[in-house]
């Protein structure tokens, strides 16, 4: 998962998707691309305005920028169109990336770490840039460019006796830096330039904070945290339990999922970003920098598959205490420290990547009913009781409640896993309330729920009997999107990971959506899809998860591998794949799209 890629002049000031690599410290996530620019950086936290959003807003974003000087290698001869190269690494078991620029006239490695201190995240934002010189002499530039945050406000730079400090709405940022030439201070930007050497070391970094006093490190003590983060990273990863086939691409996708944790809470989110298009006319722009039910359980399911405990112990008591204040009508979504967000969304006045707008904040889907989590909710449950622990009295009996609610609402129409506006009586959703019930059922009988085991048992039993009438089509031979329909939805595969169907029927579904809604090993969300967005990444991982289900491993094998050849130089997946040439599309890293990776990566090795 590594690559050697020509560093292309930005095209209207962007990049593709597939350029970047992602690094944080389980509060925030920026975004650096392979031109050594980073493009997204919300400071303190991954749902904060960003301070940096140059991948939304070209012009007035904001970026720190550290790459070799293109004009002073130009001035040496160096043709820079052909002549310069990135080649892009993370550094092993870690979310520090390392990316190392070759030219003709010498050879620099870059380590980019969004650093952590001796115990977790650190109190302050501390994005640390050290440069290695490797061979040769290269000439460096940096920038530090802040933006207006998405069109909210007007960075300064402001002169103390501690040096330069950035001021942007309520953040305080500063430059720290080591052997990276004299500052060039003007009123909204700081750059400079040094030329590295062989042996040579130096180092750029922002530190940041908000509505609170600016911490000042020492340039010692950033480098000391780098190395703290390189083994905080490691020691997490050492504790996954996993020995079979990709074992790379499962730790990358852990790492990933690591990485969109939001340590204060135990939340993690959707994606890093907002408003990353699923395709290339707009209007189907989201802000995923939100903690979904679903998402945050199938990562909660996955990361129990690994054997880890220490974050799984954190989301599913964050999960858990949500849901007993929010019972029985759960929330699909929330914000990161746990509050629910307004189910609105607000259009900003910025541009969007490439100009393929809108840049929106908030979620209209808060306030919807998605029948399908409360399978989840129950199947998280009981994973984690599986793992050996025990459900303190209060969530047993909130449990208890929710099977009992889950009793009268699965005959509800809802607006499905897609968060759609029409309210139908969706297949999946009632295969999401089969499993809350079925899940329950079992907790009951191991002793874990106090309750009414015996309507539960029926209306489990009934819910069965609505799929088979409503469900099934006989004329597709295919489990069909929702009653009274003829069209396929992939979200049905997630049920055979579920146990609900891994039978004839669940198998002759899958070639029936391979058939209509696949491209290759990618697959479309449901019918019509095509005409409107690109292939759901997810969908591609989930159908080989149920092909292996089926018994059809070797086929299994096969879209599995070519699923992984599809993502980027450094393992990464956004939330879908234009099947025409491969690119990506939607925000970014996607969650669903790694555990998705992993849970059938887990399936494919009996996990």
């Amino acid at each position: 998962m590594s690559g050697s890629l020509k560093l292309e002049d930005r095209r209207d000031g962007y990049v593709d998707l597939r350029s970047y690599a992602a690094i944080g410290n389980g509060r925030t996530v920026a975004l650096v691309a392979h031109d050594g620019s980073v493009d997204w950086f919300p400071v303190p936290d991954l749902d904060s305005a960003p301070v940096f959003a140059r991948l939304l807003d070209a012009d007035h974003g904001g970026c720190i920028e550290l790459h070799p000087d293109r004009e002073a290698l130009a001035a040496a001869g160096v043709d820079v169109t052909t002549e310069l190269r990135a080649h892009r690494q993370y550094v092993p078991g870690t979310n520090v990336l390392s990316t190392t620029y070759r030219t003709p006239v010498g050879t620099v490695r870059v380590t980019d770490s969004v650093n952590m201190g001796s115990t977790g995240a650190l109190p302050w934002t501390e994005l640390a840039r050290c440069v290695e010189g490797l061979d040769g002499q290269v000439p460096m530039r940096w920038r530090v460019v802040p933006g207006t945050m998405l069109n909210t406000a007007s960075p300064w730079v402001q002169q103390t006796d501690h040096g330069l400090v950035i001021r942007v709405g309520e953040v305080s940022l500063a430059v720290r830096g080591e052997d990276i030439g004299a500052h060039d201070a003007g009123p909204q930007a700081i750059s400079g330039r040094f030329t590295s050497g062989e042996g040579t070391e130096h180092l750029l970094a922002v530190v940041g904070t908000a509505a609170e006093p600016l911490r000042l490190p020492q340039t010692h003590a950033i480098r000391r945290n780098v190395d703290l983060s390189v083994d905080l990273w490691r020691r997490w990863t050492d504790l996954l339990e996993y020995d079979g086939p990709y074992g790379d691409e499962v730790r990358r996708s852990a790492l990933v999922l690591k990485l969109l944790g939001h340590s204060p809470s135990g939340s993690i989110a959707a994606a890093a970003t907002t408003s990353l298009p699923e395709n290339r006319e707009g209007t189907k722009n989201y802000d995923y920098r939100f903690a979904w039910i679903r998402d945050a359980t199938y990562t909660l399911h996955a990361l129990l598959r690994l054997d880890e405990q220490e974050d799984v112990h954190a989301a599913v008591s964050w999960l858990l205490r949500l849901a007993r204040e929010q019972q029985p009508r759960l929330h699909v979504l929330n914000r990161l420290n746990g509050h629910v967000p307004e189910a609105d969304t607000t259009e900003l006045e910025v541009p969007g990547w490439r100009g393929i707008g809108p840049v929106v904040a908030g979620n209209d889907a808060a306030d919807q009913l998605q029948l399908g989590v409360y399978g989840d909710i129950f199947d998280m449950a009981t994973l984690y009781v599986d793992g050996g622990n025990v459900l303190d009295a209060e969530t047993a009996r909130m449990l208890s409640g929710l099977a009992d609610a889950v009793c009268d609402l699965w005959i509800r129409p809802d607006a499905g896993m897609w968060e759609l506006p029409e309210h139908r009586h969706y297949t999946s959703s009632k295969m999401g309330c089969w499993v809350a019930l079925d899940r329950a059922i079992t907790l009951a009988e191991r002793g874990h729920l106090p309750g009414t085991e015996d309507r539960w048992r029926d209306e489990r039993d009934r819910i069965r009997a609505w799929i088979e009438e409503h469900g099934w089509s006989e004329e597709r031979g295919a489990y069909v999107w929702y009653r009274g329909s003829e069209e396929l939805d992939a979200s049905v595969l997630l049920h055979t990971i579920s146990g609900f169907d891994t039978g004839p029927r669940m198998s002759a579904t899958i070639d029936a959506l391979r058939e209509e809604l696949g491209r290759g090993p990618l697959l479309f969300r449901y019918s019509g899809m095509d005409a409107e967005e690109g292939t759901f990444t997810a969908c591609g991982f989930w159908c080989a998860a149920a092909l292996a289900l089926v018994g059809r491993r070797t086929e299994a094998r096969e879209q599995m591998d070519a699923m992984l050849a599809l993502a980027n130089d450094v393992g990464l997946y956004t939330e879908m794949i234009d099947p025409a040439d491969d690119s990506f599309l939607g925000n970014m890293p996607q969650a669903l799209s790694h555990l998705a990776l992993l849970v059938a990566a887990l399936t494919l090795n009996g996990q």
